[in-house]
């Protein structure tokens, strides 16, 4: 059934085209005018017979009656702005509500609609600034590491996926992307110009998915992009309604990219054997589906304790030693500020995701025993480097776990007593004596830190790009 406001709407629109008062209409359905009045204004749900009953009277299949679209553009503004009114937003102010009665003028209802367009607007802006970022983002960590970083409906919506796309193992092909795409009703297309603060764009009106040029290096990625595309229709997202939600959808499609280009099935199957052979590394998962490190690192972390019995962490981290992404279920203690926040923080110097930059050889992992105050953790890490930056991978486990690891006979050992500032975040006391007072530094500020996020329908996409593109593509065709 339509929603209550739409289908009294709905109710009002084809009475009055009938020529019929709310007193004649309720006499031939046997109910009172004051009844149908709170139908109409979407206060009360009728009986489906008794809407079958109306519907007789007014000569229209019932069907009429439940569809969910607006009768009419008036009625449309009429609905929006009793749902506008009866928000968050607008409650704050409180100001009372104001009803759209027929004596209203049309431009009064646009003006009115129009208004509250501008305040949720304004009010999305507001909370899309980094503050309100960081508290959505610890607060969506802590409530995947309650559930071991893993969800098991993702994983039983792309295992349905990839079976009916001819999935058999291995490595993802582009191909089986695009009969995937193809099923939901989309061509994936690839160009040049995509608007530089959108990694796709998707043309849901031409079934399209607008990607990066083939050619890109690493095209790999080119996979995800698409299965993220996807991701969004197969799981039913609309644009998100605040920051919060906006990661949680972006959490969800990386899910379920990672979980088609790494299927459960093929991956735990994996992963056990390796186990078993007390041969885990990240790097041979990484290669046996042909995905990047990271990739293969975070979907470990998927399965590790749902499948395989094992508490891990996980770090990104810059090579100035800060946090870009983190998570942990092994007790270990990340480096947090007074909000809960991880991103930006800088980790201990004696950790394997530091300590791995100093290394000569990167081509294979970098393995280490770390002691902190939590306990002794096995850490893998492997270095790479982005388009602005060097980074590192980790992996970790405590030391009981260390057993089912590739290099646990590593004996490079560091100790580790941070938060204690005397760790490695003061200067020794010899180098303080020497150099305090004596130096100065113009320090690196990044700009980004005082600036909100980008407005719009997505936080950080510009809309006017985005549009101006599609309009473009669709003049082109």
């Amino acid at each position: 059934m339509a929603d209550l406001t739409t289908l009294g709407q709905r109710m009002r629109h084809f009475r009055s085209t009938a020529g019929l008062t709310l007193g004649e209409l309720g006499d031939a359905v046997g109910v009172s005018a004051s009844q149908l009045s709170l139908m109409e204004n979407g206060k009360r749900e009728p009986r489906l017979s008794l809407l079958s009953s109306i519907a007789d009277r007014l000569g229209i299949p019932v069907g009429e009656l439940l569809d969910e679209a607006p009768p009419s553009e008036r009625a449309a503004l009429e609905i929006e702005l009793e749902r506008a009114q009866s928000g968050a937003v607008y409650a704050e102010l409180g100001l009372p509500q104001l009803r759209a009665g027929r004596s209203m003028p049309d431009e009064v209802l646009e003006t009115l609609v129009g208004l509250h367009r501008e305040l949720d607007r304004r009010s999305r802006e507001k909370i899309a600034t980094p503050e309100e970022a960081r508290r959505a983002n610890t607060e969506l960590r802590a409530r995947m590491r309650d559930r071991d970083n893993h969800i098991p409906e993702i994983e039983e919506l792309a295992e349905g996926v990839m079976r009916d796309a001819g999935y058999e193992g291995g490595a993802m092909t582009h191909r089986q992307v695009a009969v995937i795409a193809h099923r939901l009703g989309f061509e994936l297309v690839h160009v040049g110009d995509l608007p530089h603060s959108a990694r796709s764009v998707t043309d849901l009106e031409n079934g399209r998915i607008y990607l990066p040029p083939a050619s890109i290096p690493g095209g790999h990625g080119l996979r995800s992009m698409a299965l993220q595309a996807i991701a969004h229709r197969l799981l039913g997202h609309h644009a998100p309604r605040d920051y919060a939600e906006f990661l949680q959808q972006r959490l969800e499609i990386n899910y379920f990219a990672a979980s088609c280009l790494m299927p459960r099935g093929h991956a735990v199957r994996f992963l056990s054997q390796a186990k078993t052979d007390r041969d885990i590394a990240i790097e041979d998962f990484r290669d046996a589906f042909g995905v990047t490190h990271e990739a293969a690192a975070l979907r470990f972390t998927n399965l590790a304790t749902a499948h395989l019995d094992m508490r891990v962490h996980f770090l990104r981290v810059a090579d100035d030693g800060s946090v870009a992404k983190a998570y942990e279920n092994d007790g270990l203690r990340l480096p947090k500020d007074v909000t809960g926040g991880v991103e930006g923080q800088i980790v201990c110097r004696y950790w394997s995701a530091r300590t791995a930059f100093a290394r000569t050889n990167r081509t294979t992992e970098f393995y280490q025993y770390t002691d902190t105050p939590e306990g002794t953790f096995f850490e893998s890490s492997q270095t790479g480097t982005s388009a602005t930056e060097e980074f590192s991978i980790t992996i970790g486990v405590p030391f009981a776990e260390s057993k089912w690891f590739r290099g646990r006979e590593e004996t490079r050992r560091e100790v580790s007593r941070c938060p204690d500032a005397n760790c490695c975040k003061r200067p020794p006391s010899e180098l303080e004596s020497r150099w305090a007072g004596k130096a100065w530094t113009s320090a690196k500020v990044h700009a980004h830190i005082f600036s909100p996020l980008p407005s719009g329908t997505y936080p950080g996409v510009d809309d006017r790009e985005v549009y101006e593109f599609l309009e473009s593509h669709r003049a082109s065709d």
